[in-house]
This record gives structure tokens, sequence and C-alpha cells, in this order.
């Protein structure tokens, strides 16, 4: 696909009749392959809520080692966020996203010799490969959307995309749901027959390989999918001259912007405060309800069902309302829900959680969009950094689940999300006030 003039800056965006366009003109074949990427990468990461619970059973974990599963995944960002910034100063957004697409499925392939072995420690390196995938991916993708097309709808364009996300955590629930979690759950007097029969480990070890065929399979996508980006032909973007050593931009220089940093702990408190709290839903439900591993993991489901609603009600409403102020409602709201479900645990606090989802939706795009507002050269790295705050994935959890040990209730667990939400409710309100950052209806 050739074309004259790099895309997304104000020459070519593209206005009509003093509207804003929020789909690059004349290159939706690029736009659509990097939207299906926010589905993969949705079904990966709660697919890890599941496997909380599954390695917690067929390893015997406490709920503290179990969420270690959430801190090696979100870990990976961590420590390939910045590598990932620079891969794509030096070889651009397509060069990261493959880089990345290959390294997430060869990470889901060892999950067969981790499954082989039982080994807890080998599923742990095989989720941070992943982790570490998903960061390029991430890196790329985001600030490519939120730049591929007319700046002034950077927010409503990457929130269309990242719509597709909620679809593909749904999925990945549903998947986990079928075909990891057995429906077998023997209570203390059954895994007692069993130990006397003999059969005990070997239920472990059928509860352990149950997760290799939905890796495998996944793998092989992924990978297929890293194949067709690679032979697609992508438009160059605005500031994506590579060679062009003006363009590469620099971290002294980004590190001296205060508002990458304000960015990026709020994006590290949302992801901490939406991952602890996906992940201690199942173990919460099974603490206080009946409810049977797989009628939690419809709760969990019900959560994404909600995010996604709130993804396609809420992107249309930013014409309208500022996207930061919004940000900063729906912030309090979920600082409320998380409030009912430590006070109120059972069924009320799993609704709770469920609601929670709505407001969760345009979080994440929301915090990047307006994290790389006015970044200009610096753009590539600036999203690495904010990748690279994802993080709080890795931290919040286990904290959680360190609360929950200690005091032998997973409710009192859930402050953790909730002080992650009250961080992104200020990030909110005070992105409001800056008006250099606002757009649409700001104005």
């Amino acid at each position: 696909m050739q074309i004259s003039a790099p895309i997304g800056t104000s020459s070519n965006s593209g206005k009509t009749g003093g509207k804003h366009p929020l789909f690059p003109v004349g290159h939706m074949l690029p736009f659509v392959l990097v939207t299906v990427l926010f589905f993969l990468w949705g079904m990966s990461n709660n697919l890890t809520d599941i496997l909380v619970q599954q390695f917690k059973k067929s390893l015997e974990l406490s709920q503290f080692s179990a969420q270690l599963v959430q801190t090696a995944n979100f870990f990976g960002y961590f420590c390939m966020a910045i590598p990932a910034g620079l891969l794509m100063r030096r070889w651009g957004y397509k060069a990261g996203m493959v880089t990345g697409l290959v390294l997430f499925g060869l990470g889901m392939l060892l999950f067969l010799p981790a499954a082989v072995r039982g080994e807890y420690a080998m599923f742990l390196i095989a989720l941070f490969t992943v982790g570490c995938g998903a960061s390029i991916l991430e890196t790329a993708a985001n600030p490519f959307i939120a730049q591929f097309g007319d700046p002034a709808t950077s927010e409503q364009r990457l929130n269309f995309s990242q719509a597709f996300n909620p679809p593909g955590t749904v999925v990945g629930v549903l998947i986990g749901t079928y075909f990891i979690f057995s429906g077998v759950e023997p209570g203390p007097a059954d895994i007692e027959q069993m130990k006397v029969a003999g059969t005990y480990h070997s239920y472990l070890h059928g509860e352990i390989m149950r997760v290799v065929p939905t890796y495998m399979a996944f793998g092989v996508v992924v990978l297929l999918c890293a194949l067709i980006l690679s032979r697609t032909k992508f438009p160059v973007i605005q500031s994506e001259h590579e060679g062009a050593g003006e363009d590469h931009g620099s971290f002294a220089e980004l590190l001296r912007n205060p508002a990458i940093w304000i960015a990026v702990a709020a994006n590290f408190c949302n992801v901490g405060a939406q991952i602890s709290s996906w992940s201690s839903l199942i173990p919460y439900m099974k603490q206080y309800t009946v409810a049977s591993e797989r009628t939690a993991a419809h709760y969990l489901t019900a959560v994404l069902i909600t995010m996604l609603v709130g993804r396609f009600v809420s992107t249309p409403l930013m014409r309208y309302v500022r996207p930061s102020l919004m940000l900063g409602i729906y912030g309090v709201c979920n600082t409320v829900l998380m409030l009912i479900v430590v006070l109120r645990p059972g069924m009320v606090g799993a609704w709770a959680v469920v609601a929670s989802g709505f407001f969760i939706s345009i979080m994440y795009p929301t915090i990047f969009a307006l994290g790389l507002k006015g970044l200009g050269r610096n753009t590539k790295l600036g999203g690495s950094m904010l990748v690279m705050a994802i993080v709080g994935g890795a931290i919040f959890p286990p904290i959680a689940g360190l609360i929950a040990r200690q005091t032998g209730s997973l409710a009192l667990g859930y402050i953790v999300p909730l002080l992650g939400f009250i961080g992104v409710a200020v990030f909110g309100f005070y992105q409001s006030t800056q008006r250099s950052l606002l757009s649409g209806p700001a104005y």
C-alpha cells in the first residue's frame, strides 16, 4: 500500500463538514488486522484468571502462590515494554507487532513441556514468555491505533479497537470454563478416598494436563496471525520514519515530562485493580457462596460482558462528555462497588464485581490515549512506558492474596483494587482540568 504522506497529521486528518473522522481514510485493512489483535490478547489475559483457580487445585497451592500466575504474566510486560519501545523506534510498529506475536505464540507452546513435567516454575516461565510477547504487542498496537487517523479522535478510535478486547476476554473465560475446568471438585472425604486408592496423583496430573490443548491451539493461531501480519503492507503514520534519527525521540526528554509519569501511575493503578479484582472473583465466590468453579467462572464471564457493554455504550458518549471527566466518574463508581465487595461478602459482593466491569471498560484505552497526547516524536517511547505500567497486574494480585492468607478473608483482599480505582478517579479528574489534553466537547 503506497501513500504519498504519513497519515495522522493535521494535513491528512480528512475533516469533512467540520467533523473529525474516527477511522483512517483509505487504510482500513491494516486497521482491521491490528484491531483483531486486541481480541487475541484479551483471550489470553483472562485465561490466566482461570489458571489461578486451576493451578491452586491441581498443584495444591495457597491463594498467594496461585496469584503468582498473574505476577509471571504481567511482570513480562514490565521487562519488555522499554525494549519494545526501542525496537519500534528503530524498525516501526509493524516489526513490533510481528515480534510480539511470535514470542506470544512460543510462550503458549511451552505449556506442553510444563504440563508433562508438572512443575509450577515451568508454567510461570511459559506465562512470563507470553507476557513478554503481549507487552511488545500492546506497546505497538495501542499507540499505532491512537495515531492511525485524525488526532482529535484518538481516544475514541483507541476505545473502538479496545472494544474488541472484551469479546476476546469473554471467549477466553468460556474456553477456560469448559475446556480447562473439568467440573470435578472432590471434597476432603473424596480426596482421602482417592489417596487410599492411589488415584489422587493421577487425578491431579489429569487436571494439569487439561490446560495443554487450549494453549497449544491458541499458540498455533497466534503464530499464524504473525505470518499474516508480516505479509501485510502498512502505511507510514505520523512520526514513523525509520532511519531518520531526529524522529526517534529521547528517553531523557520524555522522563522530564511529568504528564507521562502521572499517566503511568494511573495505568499502574488501573491494571492492578482490574486484574486483582478479576483473579480473586472465583476464589471469593468459593469462600462466601455455594457456587461451583464453573458457576463462579460464569460470573467472571458476566464481568467481561458488562465491560463489553460499557465500552460500546461509553465510546459514542465521548463525543459529548469529556473523556477524562468520564474516566474520573467511572473511577468513583468502581471505588464504591469495591467497598460493597469488602463489606457485603457473598452474592451481593459478587454482583458488585460484575457491575464494575461496565466502568472498567474505558479506563485502559482512555488513560493510554491521554498519556500519549502531546508526546510528538516520543510517542513510541511513551507508549512503552504506559505498557510497562501494566506491571500493576503483577503486583496487586499477590498483595490481595497475601491479605487473604493473613486474615482468612478474600473480601478484605478487595481493599487492594479499591485503592487502585481511587488512583484512577484522581487521574481522571486531574486530567479534566488540563485543557491542553482535552478533545471534543472540552474545547
